[in-house]
Parts: structure tokens; sequence; C-alpha cells
């Protein structure tokens, strides 16, 4: 259950940094509510992880899986392009969760 939970916090950070590129630096209404509301509920499901997770782990899966889930978002949706140094760098934060996951004692299995 809390990995569905800060799967659940991942999602909302990633819909409220997609909102704020919509946004358009809180110029646009709609966006700008969503960016707020999304946060607010991301960072509240955070600190329900923190229960179970260290808060060095849940950070750096919260933090990694938004980052690679935003990037997709950004190629695909606002048509941001990646080097192959961007994606270099990315595979190594999907390695590290793994890491994280698979091969350490500190985070909760």
């Amino acid at each position: 259950m809390p990995y569905v939970i800060l799967a659940f916090a991942v999602l909302a950070e990633t819909i409220g940094t997609t909102a704020l590129q919509a946004s358009q630096q809180f110029s646009r209404p709609l966006p700008s509510v969503i960016v707020v509301i999304a946060y607010g509920i991301a960072f509240y499901l955070l600190a329900i992880a923190l229960r179970t997770f260290p808060v060095g782990i849940a950070y750096a899966m919260w933090s990694g899986f938004g980052i690679i889930f935003i990037t997709i978002i950004g190629f695909v949706v606002f048509g941001q392009k990646l080097d192959l140094a961007a994606v270099a760098g990315l595979a190594m934060i999907v390695a590290g969760i793994l890491v994280i996951n698979l091969l350490s004692n500190t985070a909760t299995h």
C-alpha cells in the first residue's frame, strides 16, 4: 500500500508540473488552479508515504519518477527534444531507483 500512495503522489506531482507548463507563468487561470491543487495533493500523499519510507528514499523515488514522467510528457505533449546526454541521465535515474528498490535494505519491501 505505501507504494500505491507514493505512486499517486507522483501522479499528482506530474499533473501539477504539466499544468505549471500549461499555465504559462500563472497567466492562465485554470491550469494555475490545477497546479495548486495537484501539488497540495502530491505533498499530502508524500507525507503519508513518509510514515513507511525513510525521507531520502521516498523523495528519491518521488522525484525520480516525477522527472521521468514529466520528461516524457514534455517530449510528447510540448514537443521538447532530448539529446543523448539527457536520455543517458534519465537512464541513470531509473537505474538508481531500481538499485534502491531491488538491492537496498533501506527501502521498505
